[in-house]
């Protein structure tokens, strides 16, 4: 009988937990004070707003949006792709946009990069735009060794999962010198087998990062899904551009991206 006492008090204690998310989500994302920073339909060129890391990406402006797809060489790392916002920002950031998936694959991962700068030691300077030769093929070491960044990966498959089971996951770069980039990056929890993205479905998605919080908000296919985390651990990073990364062979339509700033 105990034990399933304490199974209910578990479930009770996580639903107050998701309903305390959903009401603080609620209160951040309809702050007055928002103010619109960056703003791309993805119907025009898409050069104007965002510079790309890699040679063998695709981009694509239709009425549709901003079709972004990497290269299609599975394991050949010169078909990864970032594509980075021009405009850097500062404080707290909230995004929006309209995301579809692509591509059908079951491997390999979606990233946000949010408030990336370097990490000031040459050559690799605050100002990334001065050494994106140094990214032309886009090593993931090249970012998680040398940036200061929040990394949010969704739409991602691992091959340490079941087959086709997705997972959500927030890291904090750079990993320290000799340590183990998938253990020490990571800002617990992560989330799995969501049941989100699944190709040629739209989903609206919203980022918000402010003060020691960071959500990420899923609407589409009849769902609607929070995650959230503490990132007190990343009080440091507080700039920098925004990037979109696609590893090898995987593809999105982006439209309606906003990015917003509140200081």
């Amino acid at each position: 009988m105990k034990y399933w006492i304490l199974y209910l008090l578990i479930i009770l204690n996580t639903a107050f937990a998701q309903d305390l998310a959903q009401a603080e989500f609620k209160n951040v994302n309809d702050l007055q004070g928002w103010k619109l920073s960056f703003q791309d339909d993805g119907t025009k060129a898409w050069q104007k707003n965002w510079f790309l890391d890699g040679l063998r990406a695709k981009i694509e402006n239709s009425e549709r949006g901003l079709l972004f797809s990497a290269g299609d060489v599975d394991g050949d790392d010169a078909c990864h792709a970032v594509l980075w916002t021009k405009k850097s920002f500062s404080g707290d950031i909230k995004m929006t946009y309209h995301y579809t998936r692509t591509d059908t694959r079951q491997n390999w991962v979606n990233i946000v990069y949010i408030h990336a700068t370097g990490i000031g030691e040459k050559p690799y300077h605050k100002d990334i735009s001065t050494w994106s030769n140094l990214r032309m093929i886009p090593y993931m070491s090249s970012y998680f060794k040398y940036m200061n960044a929040l990394h949010i990966s969704y739409a991602a498959y691992d091959d340490d999962l079941p087959k086709g089971q997705d997972y959500i996951r927030l890291r904090k770069y750079p990993v320290a010198p000799k340590a183990n980039f998938s253990k020490t990056t990571e800002i617990g929890p992560s989330y799995f087998d969501t049941g989100l993205f699944v190709p040629g479905k739209e989903y609206q998605i919203t980022i918000i990062k402010k003060a020691k919080q960071f959500y990420f908000h899923v609407k589409g296919d009849g769902q609607e899904k929070l995650y959230s985390w503490d990132i007190s651990s990343a009080a440091n990073i507080t700039e920098g551009r925004v990037g979109l990364r696609h590893m090898y062979t995987r593809s999105s339509l982006y439209k309606n991206f906003k990015i917003y700033t509140h200081n």
